[in-house]
């Protein structure tokens, strides 16, 4: 009883010992507004249930499944991820599916110094998710290279944990700017959005959603994944900036 009370504390972000109507989420930061929302949208037409969101990058969120924490809706921000989810059997392929898409654009503080990706090379700290675990970062890294700039810019770039901290050093003016999704962007009062990626030089963003292996065997668990795809659920994506096709 003892290592199992333990065990329940360490891994409190994503507990081994949830209770009834309860419902773990894990997904990025870029998903944590529209999740808070949707998540209190749903439980008030299911007033027994009880919704814990953990709000992680895609390579922690993998590290923690690993690990054997017990979540039941999961989200990737590429698909890369979801397929390593996949292969791991930590998720229910049959329920793997796009949830919403977004695209990458660079922020920065006052006055626009740049507005296009080759002018970057005149900037000295720009910040971007570090793309090992932040998949906006991968998105970002991907288009610097497609436009032969990854090398130039190299020594310039400034890892942040996730989409969000990459925002706040743009926002801190910690950075001359960085690069965040559009959905991020459009929450901040402190930047402006000073251009827009060219879709044409990185994946398409998309969010992939999925029930874990044991969220699949939770009513609860099925109805609010059920709920994050219906009719009901798209004003709120839309409301912060998401694509929904």
């Amino acid at each position: 009883m003892v290592k199992f009370l333990v065990a329940c504390i360490m891994l409190a972000a994503f507990p081994l010992c949830a209770g009834a109507g309860e419902i773990t989420v894990a997904g990025g930061a870029g998903l944590k507004d529209v999740l808070n929302d949707l998540g209190a949208s749903f439980v008030q037409s299911n007033q027994s249930v009880t919704i814990i969101k953990s709000i992680v990058v895609s390579g922690v969120l993998a590290r923690q499944l690993d690990s054997g924490a017990q979540i039941d809706i999961v989200f990737a921000a590429n698909r890369e991820w979801m397929d390593y989810l996949k292969e791991k059997k930590h998720v229910d392929p049959a329920t793997i599916s796009p949830f919403a898409y977004n695209t990458v654009v660079f922020v920065g503080k006052g006055l626009r110094r740049v507005s296009r990706l080759d002018e970057l090379t005149t900037l000295n700290r720009i910040a971007v998710g570090s793309p090992k675990s932040v998949p906006a970062g991968e998105y970002a890294i991907e288009a610097l290279r497609n436009a032969g700039l990854e090398k130039q810019l190299e020594g310039k770039l400034v890892m942040a944990r996730d989409v969000r901290e990459s925002l706040l050093y743009a926002e801190r003016g910690e950075a001359d700017g960085a690069f965040v999704y559009r959905t991020d962007a459009l929450l901040s009062k402190e930047v402006d959005i000073w251009f827009t990626v060219p879709q044409n030089l990185y994946s398409r963003v998309v969010y992939m959603s999925a029930l874990t292996v044991s969220g699949v065997k939770k009513k609860e668990a099925v109805d609010f994944s059920s709920y994050l795809h219906s009719a009901q659920a798209k004003p709120f994506l839309l409301k912060y900036g998401f694509e929904i096709q």
